[in-house]
């Protein structure tokens, strides 16, 4: 008995065949999962990206838009904000087509346009630090920012495995007011 279990045991052991099947069996479910996670980091960078253009967009249009000169005109007043919101979401300012990221709405961004009570001091005056280049003591800034709610269920779906079904991604960017 002894013998035909060493033998069959050594036989096992010299035999090649299936050995590509077990190696497979171990290596395409890791390359899959690593893959699958490439791929939903992917997206996520993409979404944000995205989110980022827009925001810089629209501060940047905010930054340039004076509705004064619309009403100097005698035309009607428009609301630069809501127009920066539009080009930061939509990417125009009439606000129609598809949104830059699917679930992406007017109401997760905010456009603060600096007035000239809530200008920043280009120099700090407690310790004399240039806070910007400029010529003019006070610096007025146009503030965009938002938030996106990403949802791996909308991709992949592989945060999901570790229960982050929704990771909320926040940018914001800020231009100099010009206006002109």
């Amino acid at each position: 008995m002894a013998k035909l279990l060493s033998r069959t045991l050594g036989r096992f052991r010299s035999d090649q065949r299936g050995t590509a099947l077990v190696e497979m069996a171990l290596v395409v479910p890791l390359t899959l999962f690593l893959s699958a996670g490439v791929f939903e980091f992917g997206n996520l960078i993409h979404d944000k990206l995205l989110m980022e253009a827009g925001l810089s967009d629209g501060a940047r249009f905010a930054a340039r838009c004076n509705s004064q000169l619309y009403t100097d005109a005698g035309l009607a007043a428009i609301d630069c904000a809501d127009l920066a919101k539009n080009i930061a979401v939509f990417g125009n300012v009439a606000g129609t087509g598809a949104a830059r990221i699917v679930g992406w709405t007017k109401s997760n961004v905010t456009i603060n346009i600096a007035d000239s009570a809530t200008c920043k001091d280009a120099v700090d005056p407690s310790t004399g630090t240039v806070l910007y280049l400029s010529t003019t003591s006070k610096v007025c800034i146009v503030t965009a920012t938002g938030t996106y709610a990403y949802s791996s269920l909308d991709s992949v779906g592989l945060l999901s495995l570790f229960n982050m079904t929704t990771v909320t991604l926040g940018a914001s960017h800020q231009e100099r007011l010009i206006r002109f």
